[in-house]
């Protein structure tokens, strides 16, 4: 078994959010992960594995775990832009329904321009499917759970047809920088003090 790369928190993040829509929509994955799960938390081998794909057992190697803000430094780096350009992070701090429609609007188009640019900047995305909302959409069989989400009355089997309701996203390029080890990623945003 050859060994496999250690996945970043985003990927885990998104296969979690993958895994459990499969597991809610689809019957067939569900029973095919159960197994799976029973196994790793009885401590046998996988389902599918042989004796002779397992791994030797290793001597422990003291790892020096990383502190959750560098593993997750990327992310919150995201966030640091996101709140740079377009404030995202002081406008959902704000319990805006204290105040009028019309200055939520307005700060709104604040942080929909600063965010939209930290997007475009460091993210390519791409709609899932090319069809304008609204539009009849055939869901063929062996469609991919994590590319479409059916809603409504889901009911047999694909091939399926039925109105899209979002088109979806999916990222085609992430062009963010490196993060410097000397920079604490926890820091989104520094105070500012005007002197006089």
């Amino acid at each position: 078994m050859t060994d496999q790369p250690s996945l970043s928190f985003f990927a885990r993040f998104w296969l979690a959010f993958v895994c459990f829509w499969r597991i809610l929509f689809y019957k067939p994955f569900a029973q095919a992960v159960l197994p799976v799960r029973e196994a790793h938390d009885d401590g046998r081998p996988l389902p599918g594995s042989t004796p002779a794909e397992l791994p030797a057992p290793k001597a422990p190697e003291p790892v020096a775990a990383l502190p959750p803000e560098r593993e997750h430094a990327s992310a919150l780096q995201f966030l640091s832009m996101l709140q740079r350009e377009g404030r995202l992070v002081d406008f959902l701090q704000e319990d805006v329904a204290a105040f009028p429609d019309a200055d939520v609007g307005a700060a709104a188009r604040i942080v929909h321009e600063g965010c939209r640019k930290v997007l475009r900047q460091y993210l390519t995305l791409e709609p899932v499917l090319p069809q304008v909302e609204g539009d009849r959409v055939n869901v063929p069989v062996g469609f991919d759970a994590q590319r479409i989400r059916l809603t409504g009355n889901v009911a047999g089997q694909p091939p399926y047809t039925g109105a899209l309701k979002h088109h979806g996203w999916v990222t085609t390029a992430v062009k963010f920088p490196s993060t410097s080890p000397a920079l604490d990623p926890r820091v989104l945003a520094p105070a500012e003090v005007e002197l006089s």
